[in-house]
């Protein structure tokens, strides 16, 4: 059934975050994402997947190191990709997540190197050998840009902080160094083909980023409980306030 959010429209959000459907969002929230630059937080994305993955990490973490344990936990990974990409709908940029995640984990398991540029390489090959069309999606571009901006530009970005320098400072480094090498690859496409350039990207994603991962991680959850009869409802609230600090800080953004 419904979750009984405290705040109108919450619902709607994780509904968008989740399963990428924004049918239930409001125009007024609608245009608070896309006034901060975080409309790519609303479609799903290979960042979405990755969220998932990271969670998915975290919570098989218990199962330790064994090579029985670290096959389960690939396996069930490859698989949690797998099923979220085809229930979202299997958009271009989706299945390019879990191409990467199925080669990197394939890789685990066989014990190979894994090289990210020929993973991404590998990826591309099978993805337009199984769907041509796909090169034409902007969705398709916009990933596979992003990631060469990750894989080229990043660690040189990274390498900037002094070595050895670890703490708060140094993720915000990292976060910093990560938006700036999606942005300088994806930027020109978008501007080709929308002829705009979010002013205030850097710190969309230095704080919508990690607070959109907590409030998936909230939400599924939630969610998860909920449909078992058992979710607490201290827990929803935390949902629910998650979700309103979210649009709190986009709103503040897209008013400077």
């Amino acid at each position: 059934g419904r979750i009984a959010y405290g705040t109108d429209g919450t619902g709607a959000l994780v509904s968008a975050l989740v399963t990428g459907d924004r049918s239930g969002l409001s125009p007024a929230t609608v245009a608070v994402f896309r006034g901060s630059g975080a409309s790519h937080l609303l479609a799903l994305s290979g960042l979405h997947v990755g969220i998932l993955y990271l969670i998915g990490m975290r919570l098989l973490g218990w199962t330790g190191n064994a090579p029985a344990a670290r096959r389960f936990r690939s396996f069930a990974l490859i698989g949690l990709a797998g099923f979220y990409a085809v229930m979202t709908g299997a958009a271009p940029s989706i299945v390019r997540a879990f191409l990467f995640i199925a080669i990197n984990e394939t890789c685990r398991l066989t014990g190979r190197k894994r090289e990210p540029g020929k993973v991404l390489c590998l990826a591309l090959t099978v993805q337009l050998s199984l769907t041509p069309s796909a090169v034409r999606s902007l969705g398709f571009q916009m990933s596979y840009l992003a990631m060469t901006g990750i894989l080229l530009l990043y660690p040189r970005l990274a390498a900037w902080w002094p070595d050895g320098a670890k703490g708060g400072l140094r993720r915000i480094w990292n976060g910093a160094a990560m938006a700036l090498s999606c942005q300088a690859f994806t930027a020109p496409l978008a501007w080709l083909r929308f002829g705009t350039f979010p002013k205030y990207f850097l710190l969309t994603n230095l704080l919508a980023v990690p607070l959109t991962t907590a409030l998936m991680a909230l939400s599924l959850a939630v969610i998860v409980l909920t449909a078992a009869g058992c979710c607490p409802a201290f827990l929803v609230g935390l949902n629910d306030k998650a979700a309103r600090l979210l649009l709190n800080v986009l709103e503040t953004i897209a008013s400077m």
